[in-house]
């Protein structure tokens, strides 16, 4: 997730159906009990960001384009009054039409839509590791990426030393099981068993 600042002009609580009526045409933005937040991305998060969406995508295309890769939807998270806007969704093409704020608002409501969410770590780590964890697992999200490439998150979620580390959480049984990458590791992904990716190559997209 990038860096976020409460909205200044938006001091009130706002319902979520007030909030997809509000949200503008550029900007991003998220909605957290009430709270509108901008999301204002680094560089580096953005070049993480899309190398990921690129290689995704290619496999995506090796299994006939199964997935899409919207850039501005939004998650109605199950919390109250709160949607996430995650740094790369990956939406099955065929749940679209059963989701019913797809067609006016962009939004998903169904965790079974969603095979793979994942989150680009940024200073507001608290939020991808504890809240958006929490909904994404009650949602029924079957997959879920952190990627931590500056090592920011707290030593219960990363261990210590803290560095840069990718954490591939798999619903098993209605519950997130964890597994971590560093360094030279191979990403293990359940979604996508064909990617073939280290750890290091992520976090140093861009240079």
């Amino acid at each position: 997730m990038s860096n976020s600042k409460t909205i200044q002009t938006f001091p009130e609580t706002l319902t979520f159906d007030q909030f997809l009526e509000w949200y503008p045409e550029d900007g991003r933005y998220e909605l957290i009990d009430g709270k509108v937040f901008e999301m204002q991305p680094t560089g580096q998060h953005e070049d993480v960001t899309e190398f990921l969406v690129e290689n995704l995508t290619i496999l995506s295309r090796q299994r006939q384009n199964l997935y899409r890769f919207p850039r501005r939807a939004l998650v109605k998270a199950p919390s109250w009054e709160t949607g996430y806007l995650p740094d790369i969704i990956v939406v099955k093409r065929n749940a679209l039409k059963t989701e019913p704020l797809w067609e006016k608002a962009a939004t998903l409501t169904q965790g079974s839509s969603i095979p793979l969410v994942v989150e680009v770590v940024s200073t507001n780590w608290e939020n991808d590791y504890a809240r958006k964890l929490e909904d994404y697992e009650t949602m029924g999200i079957s997959e879920y990426w952190i990627v931590d490439y500056l090592g920011l998150g707290g030593r219960r979620y990363i261990g210590s030393p803290k560095q840069p580390t990718f954490s591939v959480y798999e619903l098993v049984e209605g519950e997130y099981q964890v597994r971590q990458f560093r360094g030279l590791d191979r990403i293990e992904s359940p979604t996508f068993p064909e990617l073939d990716l280290t750890a290091n190559q992520v976090f140093r997209a861009g240079e």
